[in-house]
């Protein structure tokens, strides 16, 4: 094999690996348009149910604000962690990625936490899934919300042993890059959750 042909196979092969990158991300910014349209569908009938109530607690009876402040305040403080771990990828250096990667994912781990202590207290005081239209669609939006961040904390986890396997190759990194973009996301959801189900619940 000529200098020229193994020269010629790896501009081949890093343009097909660019473009599987590049398909990566793509086919990753559709899936998040897809889970906006998830999440407008709950918003959508959360607004329409926001009302129906059956003559049982309203979320001004059970709404506590500086929990829902703690809780996003974690969730929005893991949001600059994430950005940490992103610097750190493009320092090129593993330790930093796995400390902001472990204290991403334990803020994560916090705010669910709070939420389920939220769902466990309303459920014991009688504001449970089945109470009545408006608990079942505040359950159904905030409760898928807090699932996605499950997820999140499950494919930080999956990472992790990708990293450690095969270090910040170019495919982990770009599996961190769609992480990222996902985490960013969740944030912009319950910034709108936060605005429209516990602000708009308590006036």
């Amino acid at each position: 094999m000529t200098d020229t042909t193994f020269h010629n196979d790896i501009q081949r092969d890093d343009h097909d690996h660019h473009d599987y990158d590049g398909d990566t991300l793509l086919g990753f910014w559709i899936y998040i348009l897809s889970d906006c349209i998830l999440f407008a569908s709950l918003f959508a009938t959360y607004a329409v149910l926001s009302s129906s109530f059956a003559g049982g607690l309203t979320p001004k009876d059970l709404f506590d604000l500086k929990l829902v402040l703690g809780e996003t305040a974690l969730l929005l403080f893991s949001s600059f962690t994430f950005g940490l771990v992103m610097l750190g990828v493009q320092r090129k250096c593993i330790k930093t990625v796995y400390i902001w990667l472990a204290v991403t994912a334990v803020l994560g781990v916090a705010f669910l936490g709070i939420e389920l202590y939220e769902f466990f207290h309303f459920s014991h005081l009688g504001a449970g899934p089945t109470s009545s239209a408006y608990w079942s669609a505040f359950y159904a939006l905030v409760g898928t919300h807090g699932l996605h961040v499950f997820a999140g904390l499950l494919w930080m986890a999956v990472l992790v042993f990708h990293f450690l396997r095969d270090g910040l190759s170019q495919t982990n990194i770009v599996r961190l890059s769609c992480l990222s973009l996902f985490w960013h996301f969740l944030d912009v959801i319950w910034i709108c959750v936060f605005s429209v189900v516990y602000l708009m619940g308590v006036m």
